[in-house]
């Protein structure tokens, strides 16, 4: 009799989520093409890098700083652009951010010279910043609390659809018209979903698509309230530096994966352009899975009672120790088995993002959320920018993997560790806020 009881929360809580409407998916399917988008452009480069190098005569420093260069402009980008969602709304903010990163990647195409290259990489930067704010603002704005780790699962689940599609349609691209024709032609495509946005974001009260009964459940949290908050402000707050501390150790690993993962195929398995598709394919469709497994864990678990701090850090505790067997990728000689393992770790980093990506809009109300996420966004391009250079330097010196992947097994259980201290209950940070007039 107990244990059906204690089910009954649960029951309902499903029960009524399915009663009440579904348009919120629906934007959440938005977000996740959006995000699919951004990676598409600023995977391009990591693809060609062999090819350019070729072209070029770039070195192993000089891709490097191409990296260091979009780490940096993102991390200045999280600043800017995280702050002018806030200000501008999420549906104007996205617009800017979508508009001028796709002019950025077509920007790519016509560089001749590596100055133009790194010109080209910083606008991309600075610009793709805008992708995370928007979406969580976007979810913070869509969804209630017990939805959101799931739904960011899935928005975030677009950086590994990404990663599945760049690998498929750059190399045909390029064999055909050349390395300048994927920039260009993949880079367009950012203004036919510009136009879907536009026509279909609203924010939730004022969309006619969502009905009343979905509005109640997406309002059903404790009213919160309106205003700005200063940035000093945030910073005071051990909540914001869980967040930023989170994000600056695990960022990193990510950014390794998506602009190192094609070479290492090709230097140490010896898969060439044409051949390389179909292993990353199968590393970002596990990390896909890995993406919404991830949030779909700490959403079961609030749905089943426990806290939303219990519930979250087991679930980035899971992905945590699951990330570990990445050390071991330089020293196995299967191509398949290193395609698996970093699968594994790919799946464990975007589990362990889906519910790191929470933590603003469970610690912070609303119109903080996409401040706070450029602020620890903004430490995780910083994490880039050191990856970016350690990597390089160390491959020019030892032609090694070893090192960076140490580094990748590590960085999770010493996030986790770092967060938990900051923040142990993921309690509410208390905010002043500036009144609008």
């Amino acid at each position: 009799m107990t244990s059906s009881a204690s089910h009954e929360p649960s029951t309902r809580s499903s029960a009524l989520s399915r009663s009440v409407g579904h348009f919120r998916w629906v934007i959440c399917t938005l977000l996740l093409f959006g995000v699919t988008k951004n990676y598409i452009d600023r995977l391009i480069i990591g693809l060609l890098k062999t090819t350019l190098q070729q072209s070029l005569g770039w070195t192993e420093i000089d891709y490097g700083n191409l990296v260091f260069a979009f780490s940096a402009a993102y991390a200045a980008g999280m600043l800017a652009v995280g702050r002018l969602i806030d200000r501008v709304g999420t549906r104007a903010g996205y617009a800017m951010a979508m508009a001028a990163w796709s002019l950025a990647s077509m920007a790519h195409g016509i560089a001749t010279s590596f100055v133009s290259f790194i010109v080209a990489r910083s606008a991309l930067g600075f610009s793709e910043a805008g992708v995370f704010p928007a979406s969580l603002k976007a979810v913070a704005e869509w969804f209630p609390q017990k939805e959101r780790a799931l739904a960011t699962g899935i928005f975030n689940a677009g950086t590994n659809l990404g990663a599945i599609v760049a690998p498929l349609v750059v190399p045909w691209i390029t064999l055909r018209w050349g390395w300048r024709w994927a920039f260009l032609s993949l880079g367009s495509v950012g203004f036919v979903w510009l136009a879907v946005w536009l026509w279909m974001y609203r924010s939730p009260q004022d969309h006619p698509r969502c009905s009343a009964r979905e509005l109640a459940y997406i309002q059903s949290d404790p009213l919160e309230t309106r205003g700005q908050v200063r940035w000093l402000e945030l910073l005071r707050h051990r909540q914001t530096w869980a967040f930023i501390g989170g994000k600056f150790m695990t960022d990193p690993i990510w950014w390794f994966y998506l602009f190192w993962i094609p070479d290492f195929l090709q230097r140490q398995h010896g898969l060439m352009l044409l051949k390389i598709g179909l292993p990353i394919v199968v590393i970002y469709v596990v990390a896909d899975g890995g993406s919404i497994v991830g949030g779909w864990i700490s959403s079961f678990l609030i749905r089943r009672g426990h806290t939303v701090n219990v519930s979250r850090k087991l679930a980035m505790l899971l992905c945590a120790v699951s990330v570990l067997p990445i050390v071991c990728a330089p020293r196995v000689e299967s191509t398949w088995a290193a395609v698996l393992l970093l699968g594994l770790a790919t799946a464990a980093h975007q589990g362990f993002s889906a519910n790191l990506l929470t933590l603003p809009s469970d610690m912070f109300p609303k119109p903080a959320v996409a401040s706070v996420a450029g602020l620890g966004g903004m430490s995780g391009a910083v994490g880039g920018m050191l990856i970016a250079k350690v990597v390089a330097y160390f491959l020019q010196w030892t032609g090694s993997y070893a090192i960076p992947f140490a580094i990748a097994g590590s960085a999770y259980l010493a996030a986790l560790v770092v967060i938990h201290l900051l923040a142990p209950a993921l309690k509410p940070a208390s905010l002043t806020f500036q009144q609008q007039t």
